[in-house]
């Protein structure tokens, strides 16, 4: 009798295993693809300037941006640049997540408050808050502040709806039987609610973050002592669109990496979903 569970053990690891290496031999398929079309981008880049098709001066080349990147690096000045956007950006996010998802909660518990507030949220959430940094930088200078509070602005109401569209499509059926095995409003909304939220509150998160850097980087470009917005601005004052493209890499490169590092903590929080082939 003892056979059957070591046979059944067997097979399951088997089966793991069989899934663990469909699933890498996936990734280096898609990470080959994703090479081909970066090649394709860059060569037909390239090509279309070395052979004068298109003048390297409006838009540069692959092989200048490479060149002035290095040197960038060599010299380290592009790291301050790029701690100072980070550093902006971070604040921006994190405390426009933070008030985001506390207001997305409270709108779902109270509908009272919902319903007080939500045309005067939609009507926040319309504004242009990109159009509006000349006035986010009359009002709080043009240090830190201002960029920060631009980034929050964009952030912030992308977190609350999100956090309130999760928070009120819950699985009923959880949330009753919950309620008949005497759980309280804080279990409730501790083991039901904010589990069956978390999807889609790192929806809005990755889509936060991206909003983040660009709202410190607008702020830059308007006016700032430092940042990729910055550079981005300066070398577009002096016509280097070679610069101007470096900084652009940089900056997709980081917006890249922090937002697998988001991936990474969504697929580790969400290990008891079950996983759907293809989404």
């Amino acid at each position: 009798m003892s056979a059957i569970p070591r046979d059944a053990a067997a097979v399951e690891a088997g089966a793991r295993d069989r899934r663990r290496r469909a699933r890498r031999q996936e990734q280096l398929w898609t990470n080959g693809w994703r090479l081909v079309v970066l090649v394709l981008i860059a060569g037909t880049w390239e090509g279309a300037t070395g052979s004068g098709l298109v003048n390297p001066f409006w838009v540069s080349s692959p092989s200048l941006i490479v060149v002035d990147l290095w040197k960038q690096f060599s010299l380290g000045a592009v790291y301050l640049h790029i701690g100072v956007t980070l550093y902006e950006a971070f604040l921006g996010f994190v405390t426009g997540a933070v008030a985001g998802i506390l207001g997305g909660f409270a709108l779902a518990r109270w509908d009272r408050l919902a319903r007080i507030f939500d045309p005067y949220v939609t009507a926040l959430n319309s504004l242009p808050r990109v159009a509006l940094a000349p006035l986010f930088i009359l009002w709080f200078g043009i240090g830190l502040t201002s960029k920060v509070v631009l980034a929050f602005s964009l952030v912030v109401f992308i977190l609350l709806v999100n956090t309130h569209a999760g928070a009120r499509n819950v699985d009923q059926d959880l949330v009753i039987i919950a309620r008949l095995l005497g759980a309280t409003r804080r279990q409730l909304t501790l083991k039901v609610i904010l589990p069956s939220s978390i999807p889609w509150i790192f929806a809005g998160l990755r889509l936060g973050l991206a909003y983040a850097l660009i709202g410190a980087v607008v702020g830059e470009v308007i006016v700032a002592q430092a940042g990729l917005g910055f550079l981005i601005a300066h070398y577009a004052g002096v016509f280097n669109t070679t610069g101007v493209f470096s900084a652009l890499i940089i900056l997709m490169v980081i917006a890249m990496l922090l937002n697998e590092l988001m991936k990474a903590a969504e697929k580790k929080l969400l290990r008891w979903r079950p996983q759907i082939p293809g989404l």
